[in-house]
């Protein structure tokens, strides 16, 4: 599949029609649950049945589900899991999920976690209720004043996160939205001034955290954060069940996976190939754990790669990302129960 295909077939979110799945998601199906090392697994047979996806084939430890016109690429529906792995691939845009698929007599199953806090989401977000009940959008650009953030021979990272987010605001304050930013400046705040100041906003809104990365030398791409649920620590890792309650999260779980999925999804359509897909993660950040709005974190990109350095400095690069999160936020209100866009900010 081309890289157009690949992501212009991203769900919902990239315009494929949820009215199938809604409608022949069976209430009836039964659910096989079995407990793996102490957590509940759901089969993947049964999430077959009830999302009513037409095949089902396995390779080794590769396993495919299939719904759509495979004439149609637009409109056909893959979701890929491997035996022993965490990743999962929903037409060929990558998420991490929080447990590995495991077997059990040659069947192999997910987390029920992973089921219920992403994969329903993603494939269902008009039953996320009240989602697309907003107007207002917070905008974190990362960083700032004392705290430069990754840095490199041509720039900072406070530096493009911040011409980023004034690039989304511009469009969609044009577009009828409210925006919100946690700085305009360069200037340092802590991560609970963010936080504080995100909750500041009683009116219902959404919150996206803007930031470049840093690593080796070889490291590229972009990927996309969303809280992790209760019980769950960085990067999927369990942590005492006696810790569960040090990290409660908020109550947008299916919203934050619904805009990251949105956000990603558009960002890799508009960056293309000067791109690469690291994936949508869990993990406990500040910046995600304290705001009660749903939340999302965005990476564009590694200063520390040399070629995807050199693309984060242009204007190009930069105008790519911010149309991609400005049409992301527009598809995520429309596909959980919203319009594109709210015909007044006031």
């Amino acid at each position: 599949m081309s890289f157009f295909l690949r992501s212009i077939a991203v769900l919902g979110f990239l315009g494929l029609s949820y009215s199938s799945i809604s409608a022949q998601a069976s209430s009836t199906s039964t659910w096989e649950i079995e407990k793996i090392e102490g957590q509940e697994y759901v089969s993947i047979d049964s999430i077959k049945r009830f999302y009513a996806f037409d095949t089902m084939s396995r390779s080794g430890g590769s396993i495919v589900l299939t719904k759509g016109n495979r004439t149609e690429k637009n409109k056909l529906l893959t979701v890929s899991f491997r035996v022993g792995s965490n990743e999962c691939l929903m037409n060929n845009v990558k998420f991490i999920f929080s447990h590995d698929i495991s077997t059990i007599a040659e069947k192999a199953y997910v987390s029920r976690i992973d089921l219920g806090k992403l994969i329903d989401p993603v494939l269902r977000p008009n039953i996320i209720i009240n989602a697309g009940d907003f107007k207002t959008v917070i905008l974190d650009p990362g960083h700032g004043g004392k705290d430069p953030g990754a840095v490199n021979s041509l720039g900072s990272e406070s530096s493009y996160n911040l011409k980023v987010a004034n690039l989304v605001k511009a469009q969609l304050q044009a577009t009828g939205f409210k925006v919100i930013m946690t700085r305009t400046d360069d200037r340092y705040q802590s991560l609970q001034e963010r936080v504080d100041f995100a909750n500041s906003v009683k009116e219902n809104a959404i919150y996206i955290s803007i930031h470049f990365n840093s690593g080796s030398q070889t490291a590229r791409g972009i990927e996309t954060f969303t809280l992790s649920p209760p019980g769950i620590s960085h990067y999927g890792s369990d942590v005492k069940s006696s810790d569960s309650h040090l990290f409660a999260g908020n109550e947008h779980d299916s919203a934050n996976i619904a805009l990251a999925t949105a956000v990603h999804g558009w960002t890799l359509f508009k960056l293309g190939t000067r791109t690469f897909d690291r994936g949508i993660k869990r993990a406990r950040f500040s910046v995600l754990s304290g705001v009660r709005h749903p939340a999302i974190l965005l990476e564009g990109g590694f200063m520390s790669h040399s070629q995807e350095a050199k693309m984060i400095n242009t204007e190009g690069y930069q105008h790519a990302i911010a149309d991609g999160i400005v049409f992301a936020i527009k598809r995520y209100r429309l596909n959980v129960g919203g319009s594109q866009a709210p015909t007044s900010a006031k």
